[in-house]
């Protein structure tokens, strides 16, 4: 006779894995560009764009998040180790951006970013954080709104954490929202030259 061992009481059932950790194949790696306003998903009951409307190689998914209103280099993996490298929180893989903010901050202005801030979710790991000059990019579609007599300024911004919005929330908390965010870096992969809405796939 067996017993089944009983979970406590208020124990939530532990999760299935929903993705293999190996792959049936061999393992892939894709490199995404994503538009604004993509879905960081292959599915969206309200008909949004996703990533199925750009990728069509099956079996993979999204290795971390990117908002919808962000733009820049997703990486997606048929490889449940591999996606697990590159977002768990313990590995600190560095990610970096490029963002527009309103206004003009100064070096002294940005300074907190580099000790840490604290948001509604604690404090922040320092970040790398230059200001750079506008960059090469690809229209955005639509536009971003700009305020008239407000300059802007581009930002290099590199972290090693992934909270939610969390790059967004970091220049709100020192005065400078973000007016677009894009994505050029996890760890040693490089957004490069990869057009908007274009992927390529290379060996991991």
């Amino acid at each position: 006779m067996s017993f089944a061992k009983k979970r406590p009481a208020g124990r939530p059932a532990p999760r299935k894995p929903s993705r293999p950790a190996q792959p049936a194949g061999p393992a892939k790696l894709v490199l995404f560009n994503k538009p604004f306003d993509v879905l960081c998903q292959f599915t969206d009951e309200a008909g949004r764009q996703t990533l199925k409307d750009f990728i069509d190689i099956p079996g993979v998914y999204a290795a971390g998040r990117l908002d919808r209103d962000s733009e820049g280099l997703l990486l997606l993996t048929n490889d449940g180790k591999l996606n697990a490298r590159l977002t768990q929180p313990g590995k600190k893989t560095a990610k970096t951006y490029w963002v527009q903010v309103e206004g003009a901050p100064s070096d002294q202005d940005l300074e907190p970013l580099r000790q840490g801030v604290v948001l509604k979710d604690g404090p922040t790991l320092p970040a790398k954080v230059k200001v750079m000059a506008e960059p090469a990019l690809w229209p955005r579609q639509p536009p971003v709104r700009f305020r008239q007599h407000i300059p802007t300024t581009w930002l290099e911004i590199s972290i090693t954490e992934g909270r939610n919005r969390q790059v967004r929330r970091m220049t709100a908390h020192i005065g400078f929202p973000t007016l677009r965010l894009v994505r050029v870096a996890i760890g040693p992969y490089k957004l490069g030259d990869l057009a908007s809405g274009h992927y390529k796939e290379i060996t991991p």
